[in-house]
């Protein structure tokens, strides 16, 4: 006598069917990752090495800025074991540090610079219809938080891409807020 199953009851023996007793790899769930409401773009990976007595560790460091587009960036720098691992912590960093663009028309409201380090940014708000005139780790920035007409412009001789990147988001903070002027008449 054959036995038949219905796809209710299953298969017993472990194979495809709608009954899984802890064998095989159970249903599929279809909780598949959200996509973020950020946009990423990877700056930098670096292999670093820790010497120890007991010889060379190595791991990666990763540089992550993060933006929705429409006034909020962030930047990140991480260490992990492995690459992935460098580049999910640094996305964690990078949006515990994000900061608020003033923006209008697509461009900051005045000019602005600002230091970090080595580096020195300088910030201009450029006509409708410009774009980004901006190199490297500027325009992914720039890009990254909303700002679709700037000039920039490197002061220093310095190529450190991370940096650069922390130069530019304490420009883009230092941004006033638009002043509103007030008549008082007695």
């Amino acid at each position: 006598m054959e036995k038949t199953t219905t796809p209710q009851q299953g298969n017993q023996r472990g194979g495809r069917g709608g009954d899984f007793r802890g064998r095989g790899r159970g249903p599929r769930s279809n909780n598949f990752e959200k996509k973020s409401e950020f946009d990423q773009k990877v700056l930098d990976i670096a292999r670093v090495t820790r010497v120890t007595k007991g010889g060379k560790r190595f791991s990666f460091r990763a540089t992550v800025v993060i933006g929705d587009g429409k006034g909020s960036v962030g930047v990140g720098v991480a260490k992990g074991r492995d690459v992935a691992q460098a580049i999910q912590k640094a996305t964690h960093q990078a949006k515990r540090t994000m900061i608020k663009l003033r923006i209008k028309n697509g461009t900051i409201l005045h000019p602005v610079s600002a230091k970090y380090n080595s580096a020195v940014v300088v910030l201009k708000p450029a006509a409708i219809g410009n774009g980004v005139k901006a190199g490297g780790p500027v325009r992914a920035v720039a890009k990254l938080g909303g700002i679709e007409n700037i000039t920039a412009k490197l002061t220093s001789r310095t190529r450190n891409k991370i940096n650069i990147a922390r130069a530019t988001i304490e420009a883009l903070a230092k941004l006033k807020v638009e002043q509103v002027v007030t008549v008082v008449t007695h």
